[in-house]
């Protein structure tokens, strides 16, 4: 009876094969085999994550773990199915061709997923690109910002000593060889405001922030520091130093070592070395060094002077100072330049010879006193520059960024240098290493924006310089002088006579005759003049109306008035790489110039700028 009943109920085949899998997945144990190489793969990516953090080992080491973990489940199930049950088994043909195969696919996994990005590293480390690839954000790397410090003396006109003390510490902080910090004065923009550490991250590139406050009470001074996330919020350190004046450079030193710990920073130091040099300064002198340093980023370069002259000759030791100064009197020639030309040829070869000696001078006190200072490099490379000595500015400056290739102000006189020597696209890697770094500064974006338009980009050099507020009068003649010259090369001709005309009334940069002659120009292009020779003479950087008007080779008069009173080198042959200017570089009186700066001989030695190439032993010619 029941023989008839499982007649006339059999298992369905379906079932029956399922039944079958099972016991032999069971004989075979591949169960216990997957869930032990599940549970030991799990214990070792858990040890790789915890020892990645420990020694800083890049992101890319877990990432391959993990691949390399999940390629074994396959490799240990084949194992389990041919070997579960007789462990004694030999590896087969069919099995070692498997397991080729999956080791086959796990390098084609690590070659896409790791090996680009290191190929492409190690291609970009040379030249310029070098360091503009230093300052990119590298995955995973730790990039910091150290936000304005608030004020909170009695005395709200120390808020230059809270902001020195924000310029220090991030001074001290880009020592660490893999820190990178940024918007060293870009933070300031933030300044006052109270925005979430997310949104200033982001806007800064920045992946830590520092915020803190400085009191300040006669020869007392109280910091609070802290370090914090930037993409959470969530504090990291934080602690409160309560010193005497003359225990500045050991607060900014305690600071910084803090932070680097914190991160797990080494900090690259050899024995006895510090972050923070222990000068000899009295707590005033170093006061008014850091009010100099207010005056020269605002660009009230005289007042600067004014401070550190007497500061050097209290303290002649004290090489920031010096440097500081060098950088001063390097900018004060070419922003006060519209009054200087005013005078006799005569007097302004005094002013600019007497300016160049002041420089030299500076700089190499600068060097002499501390040789690991950048500034004092920089400002030494414009005074060789100045004398035509191309070669040996250009060292000066690679000097420069080897000591700190993130140094906002180096790669903002490097960068202006290289373009006089024409040598565009290098300048343009430059100033986007720069705005990585310094996003917000408007003359540093201001010139961005000019070297963009000469790459061909005026478009996207119009829409920067519209985006920029031009502050004060040095930055508004910088800025719109920059976005007429932009506006007249797209043929908005009324755009850049107004631009020009809303250029601040004391600018010393140009006289204001200089740029209404220039506005009314504009505004009657771009029809060309009968009489070129009659034109109003532009001895100053409003000399580009020349290319509109159509008398490009008077274009040439300014860099030519540079070099009659003594500003050798390429000083002034900006502009003559725009592109408007191609017809005057064709020209023999464009080769004679070159000759004269001693650029031909530049060239021949490091190389042809981008637009111009050699035809002969004696000659060459330009695009």
């Amino acid at each position: 009876m029941s023989e008839d009943i499982g007649r006339a109920n059999p298992k369905p085949p379906s079932v029956d094969r399922l039944s079958q899998l099972w016991r032999r997945i069971n004989d075979h144990k591949m169960v216990q085999w997957g869930v032990a190489y599940v549970a030991l793969a799990y214990a070792i990516q858990h040890a790789v994550i915890l020892t990645s953090e420990s020694f800083d080992w890049p992101r890319a080491v877990a990432r391959v773990s993990m691949l390399l973990l999940a390629l074994g489940l396959p490799v240990v199930m084949t194992f389990a199915w041919y070997h579960g049950i007789r462990a004694s088994r030999r590896i087969s043909g069919p099995e070692l061709t498997i397991i080729s195969i999956l080791l086959v696919i796990g390098s084609l996994f690590f070659y896409v997923f790791v090996q680009p990005s290191e190929t492409a590293s190690a291609v970009q480390r040379t030249g310029v690109a070098a360091a503009r690839n230093a300052s990119l954000n590298p995955g995973g790397a730790i990039s910091i910002a150290v936000m304005p410090f608030a004020n909170l003396s009695t005395d709200k006109a120390q808020e230059f000593f809270s902001d020195g003390m924000t310029d220090e510490i991030a001074g001290a902080l880009a020592k660490v060889p893999d820190l990178r910090v940024v918007a060293r004065s870009s933070a300031f923009e933030f300044k006052g405001q109270n925005k979430e550490a997310r949104a200033i991250g982001q806007a800064l590139g920045a992946t830590h922030l520092i915020e803190g406050s400085v009191r300040q009470a006669g020869t007392r001074v109280r910091i609070t520091a802290q370090l914090i996330r930037a993409d959470n919020g969530l504090q990291i350190w934080s602690d409160n130093y309560d010193r005497d004046l003359t225990d500045i450079f050991a607060i900014q030193e305690d600071i910084a070592r803090a932070i680097t710990t914190s991160l797990r920073m080494p900090l690259g130091l050899k024995p006895g070395e510090n972050l923070v040099n222990n000068r000899s300064i009295d707590p005033q002198s170093y006061q008014q060094y850091l009010k100099a340093k207010a005056l020269l980023r605002a660009r009230s370069l005289d007042e600067a002077i004014a401070v550190l002259e007497p500061l050097v000759a209290h303290d002649p030791n004290f090489a920031p100072a010096w440097a500081i100064l060098a950088d001063s009197y390097t900018l004060v020639f070419a922003y006060n330049y519209g009054s200087t030309i005013s005078g006799s040829l005569e007097e302004q070869r005094r002013v600019f010879q007497t300016s160049l000696d002041k420089r030299d001078m500076a700089a190499r006190q600068a060097i002499r006193l501390d040789p690991k200072l950048p500034g004092g490099y920089e400002a030494l490379a414009y005074v060789e520059g100045n004398r035509a000595r191309l070669a040996a500015a250009e060292d000066l400056f690679r000097q420069a960024l080897a000591l700190d290739p993130n140094d906002p102000e180096v790669l903002d006189g490097y960068s202006q240098w290289i373009v006089t020597v024409g040598r565009l696209k290098d300048a343009l890697l430059l100033r986007e290493q720069l705005r990585a770094l310094e996003p917000f500064v408007p003359v540093y974006n201001s010139v961005t924006a000019e070297y963009l338009r000469m790459n061909g980009q005026n478009d996207t050099a119009i829409t920067l310089l519209k985006a920029i507020n031009p502050g004060g009068p040095a930055v508004g003649f910088i800025r719109n002088r920059e976005l007429a010259n932009a506006y007249a090369r797209a043929g908005r001709y009324g755009e850049a006579a107004d631009t020009l005309l809303a250029i601040p009334a004391n600018q010393n940069r140009a006289s204001r005759r200089s740029v209404e002659d220039a506005a009314r120009l504009l505004r009657g292009a771009p029809a060309k003049v009968s009489a070129p020779e009659a034109l109003p003479a532009f001895l100053d950087e409003m000399n580009f109306v020349y290319a509109y008007v159509g008398a490009p080779n008077r274009v040439l008069e300014f860099p030519e008035h540079l070099q009659e009173i003594g500003a050798g080198g390429a000083v002034g042959f900006t502009g003559l790489w725009a592109p408007q200017n191609a017809p005057v570089r064709k020209t023999d009186r464009f080769k004679v110039l070159a000759r004269k700066t001693g650029l031909v001989e530049y060239w021949r030695a490091r190389g042809w700028p981008d637009l111009c190439h050699a035809t002969t032993a004696d000659d060459f010619a330009c695009d």
